[in-house]
């Protein structure tokens, strides 16, 4: 199946089950892809989570529902998936500006959050720089933090700067590393990485993490970060992956890979700037 008819299809999903206690899992199950492939493709395709389009579109529809219904307050809340009316307002107010009971008694506005719609369009003969690589198993040390796919956006530049205040010059940011082990699309560990040496101490808080052997599909990336990075990274999924015919994903790993700033007149914003994303694969 398509990228484009698997995200037609979850978005159908999604609508008819808008009001039901959906997760990834079963959301990835209706178009028949894990929760890790699916969550990726559809962030990197939509420029939001999936747990972001069901929070929006559920608000949404209750705002309309406030405004143009006479049913309780509370029972459209737990109709969308709120537990308590404190909940729900404080929701409501950070997606439409204006609380229910304002919206309902007062005329105050509301805000809409169309669905998702997939327009046909011709592409192909894109080109991108790969190659698959056999790698044994090799150690990294580096600092490491649990995160939530909806939060990732704000948290993991946040994790970014604590790792250069604490770092020192010892340990080099030479790896992203994003590891979601049981591919189920909830949470991932992400941890910020330099090759491990055993002659150099660990600092405190960091941790020495074995990735396992594995192929790699190798991508290059050369040119302004993050810019670049992120157009490789939507290429990979919605462009290589589901036309290649020879690998799949074999493990929820993606390594970002980064040249050393220093090399480069512009650092990291230098058109020459070089960087790589690996993704473990297995063959079809």
């Amino acid at each position: 199946m398509r990228w484009t008819e698997c995200i037609s299809d979850a978005i159908t999903f999604m609508e008819e089950n808008l009001t039901e206690a959906i997760t990834i899992e079963d959301i990835a199950a209706s178009v028949q892809l894990s929760p890790y492939y699916f969550q990726k493709g559809f962030s990197l395709l939509c420029d939001f989570t999936v747990g972001d389009y069901l929070r929006n579109r559920r608000l949404a529809q209750a705002g309309v529902e406030v405004a143009a219904t006479d049913s309780k307050i509370i029972d459209i809340a737990v109709k969308y998936g709120y537990d308590s009316p404190d909940s729900f307002t404080k929701a409501f107010v950070r997606f439409h500006g204006n609380t229910p009971t304002a919206v309902r008694k007062d005329g105050a506005g509301i805000r809409s959050f169309a669905p998702v719609s997939i327009k046909f369009t011709l592409e192909g003969g894109y080109q991108m720089d790969y190659k698959i690589v056999e790698k044994a198993a090799f150690k990294v040390v580096g600092l490491q933090q649990s995160f939530t796919y909806d939060e990732a956006q704000t948290a993991v530049p946040k994790l970014w700067g604590s790792f250069h205040q604490r770092a020192g010059q010892e340990i080099c940011p030479m790896y992203g590393i994003n590891m979601d082990l049981a591919m189920a699309g909830n949470t991932f560990e992400y941890l910020i990485a330099d090759d491990y040496h055993e002659t150099k101490a660990v600092p405190e808080g960091f941790l020495v993490k074995e990735i396992p052997a594995f192929t790699w599909a190798v991508f290059s990336c050369r040119g302004k970060m993050p810019e670049k990075m992120q157009q490789v990274n939507r290429q990979i999924y919605s462009e290589w992956l589901p036309n290649c015919k020879e690998y799949e994903i074999a493990a929820g790993y993606c390594i970002e890979c980064y040249a050393d700033p220093a090399d480069y007149p512009a650092g990291v914003e230098d058109e020459n700037y070089y960087s790589e994303i690996w993704i473990p694969v297995k063959g079809k």
